[in-house]
């Protein structure tokens, strides 16, 4: 069965470093930033775009799924909200393949080095909207991504 494994954290947890890891460990992978599709400039966050940007994401992801030779996909982007893990999944093959949700979060304190006073209070309103979804949890504070990709690999 194929696996996808959807990494999702705020910007420094590691998702792309944890990404990298798992296709050095898992054979028969491929891996996908969700950032690849957003490469607009302007940027302009609107209806239109992030439909675009959707549809882009679920073609690549379905084009992986019904690849004979991949095994194993890697989804990465911030994946903050329920509704985009969903929307995401919505329109995908998903019959012979077993999705794997995950946060990566860093700890509070990790996250706001460097960070000015006033930036401090959103950094952490923005971590708790991940606590309320429906993925794994994994601390990436003090492992590596190494180490968090063999945990994920074990749940496989």
């Amino acid at each position: 069965m194929k696996k996808l494994i959807m990494i999702g954290g705020p910007t420094g947890a590691g998702k792309s470093t944890l990404a990298h890891a798992l296709t050095l460990k898992l054979p028969n992978s491929a891996i996908l930033n969700g950032d690849w599709l957003w490469q607009l400039s302007p940027l302009t966050v609107n209806y239109e775009n992030k439909k675009m940007i959707l549809t882009n994401i679920q073609f690549i992801l379905n084009s992986f799924i019904n690849n004979s030779q991949i095994d194993h996909i890697i989804f990465y982007w911030l994946l903050d909200e329920q509704k985009t893990i969903d929307d995401i999944t919505a329109d995908l093959n998903l019959k012979n393949v077993k999705t794997i949700p995950i946060s990566l979060l860093p700890s509070m304190k990790n996250l706001i080095v460097d960070k000015e006073p006033t930036e401090i209070q959103a950094t952490l309103d923005h971590l708790l909207k991940f606590q309320g979804l429906s993925t794994i949890k994994y601390d990436s504070s003090d492992k590596s991504a190494e180490n968090i990709a063999d945990e994920i690999i074990e749940q496989l």
